[in-house]
């Protein structure tokens, strides 16, 4: 990017719920323009850029990478099509910010990250959890030694549900269950704060069709530090983290991945409450993932200091080893699981 001031020009490729909300912080920002926007059909794309005030629609993915006026692209598909989609639009020179989970599994992550160093292109993984001012300020705490050492963390996130097995959650083929669409902000919260653990264990209630309904992980580092994540498509769960160290504890009561408030607990001291600033946004806002990736753009960055490259890699090595453990692996990936007999459930 030329300066400081100047508009960065995203593409958006897909037009679901996720697509919707991020386009719709997008055009809010003054030094953000949406020009172009793709999916699958020209009927979906036509409809979304006439809610947007998009100029361009194309109905398939590489008149989007194509187009030199893009200069990143928003990866909005389900995860099953992040290596075929953010792949395509590298090759064609564009940047790219891509949702979570970012690949199917760590092999696809690994070639995404290369395809980005061999075309010198931008690369991020649209984990909005690590932009949020909030989650910025307690990792700024707990890297500062406020509660000690890091002894454990403890995080979930669970939909009640159910969903039908039609449902994209329910689908082998599309990456379905709870694991790496739900279990990809408890495992990337405890990695944020512990990097990645040394050991795994974990086990799941698997679908007919294959996929984890809920499962629970106990992650493990050398440190002695424990982190226990939960998620599940078949049960709400208050969505909130806890942090405890040897002389301290900060706790999130719901909504951690984007939170309001948290709590700071330490010896002898009374209770301190942390709240978002108001002139930040909205709570559940993705403006601040934005600006991360247009502010890195215009630094002449390949990647976020916020959400680096090998921070993605990680996590996505600890959702392949926890799909492992559970016995869960979708079509086209090779190899046979270990310890499904052991770990794992089926029900």
């Amino acid at each position: 990017m030329a300066g400081e001031r100047e508009r960065v020009r995203w593409g958006i490729l897909a037009t679901g719920g996720i697509a919707a909300a991020f386009t719709a912080d997008l055009v809010d920002m003054p030094d953000a323009e949406v020009v172009a926007v793709a999916s699958r059909t020209d009927a979906s794309a036509k409809a979304f850029a006439e809610r947007f005030g998009i100029p361009r629609a194309y109905g398939d993915w590489a008149s989007l990478a194509e187009d030199a006026d893009v200069d990143i692209v928003y990866v909005a598909t389900p995860h099953s099509a992040h290596r075929a989609a953010a792949g395509m639009c590298l090759e064609a020179g564009r940047h790219v910010l891509c949702e979570k989970a970012f690949t199917l599994n760590a092999r696809e992550a690994e070639e995404l990250v290369a395809l980005a160093k061999r075309h010198d292109r931008f690369l991020m993984e649209a984990m909005w959890m690590y932009c949020n001012p909030l989650v910025r300020r307690l990792k700024a705490l707990v890297d500062d030694g406020v509660i000690g050492e890091v002894r454990t963390v403890q995080a979930d996130f669970g939909l009640a549900g159910p969903f039908p097995s039609s449902h994209r959650l329910r689908d082998p083929a599309q990456g379905g269950g709870a694991l790496l669409d739900l279990g990809v902000y408890p495992v990337s919260f405890a990695q944020l704060l512990l990097g990645e653990p040394s050991d795994i264990t974990a086990r799941a209630v698997l679908s007919d069709e294959g996929v984890d309904l809920q499962t629970g992980a106990l992650l493990s580092w050398e440190s002695g530090a424990l982190a226990s994540v939960h998620c599940s498509i078949n049960g709400g769960t208050p969505v909130a983290a806890s942090v405890t160290g040897s002389a301290g504890r900060i706790d999130i009561p719901g909504g951690f991945f984007f939170p309001d408030h948290f709590v700071l607990h330490r010896d002898g001291r009374d209770p301190e409450t942390f709240t978002a600033d108001p002139a930040s946004g909205a709570r559940n806002s993705l403006k601040h993932e934005a600006a991360e990736a247009m502010r890195a753009l215009r630094a002449g960055e390949t990647e976020s200091p916020v959400v680096p490259l090998d921070g993605s890699l990680a996590v996505m090595r600890t959702l392949d080893a926890i799909r492992d453990r559970i016995g869960v692996r979708y079509p086209g990936e090779t190899g046979e699981t270990s310890e499904t007999s052991e770990t794992g459930e089926t029900g």
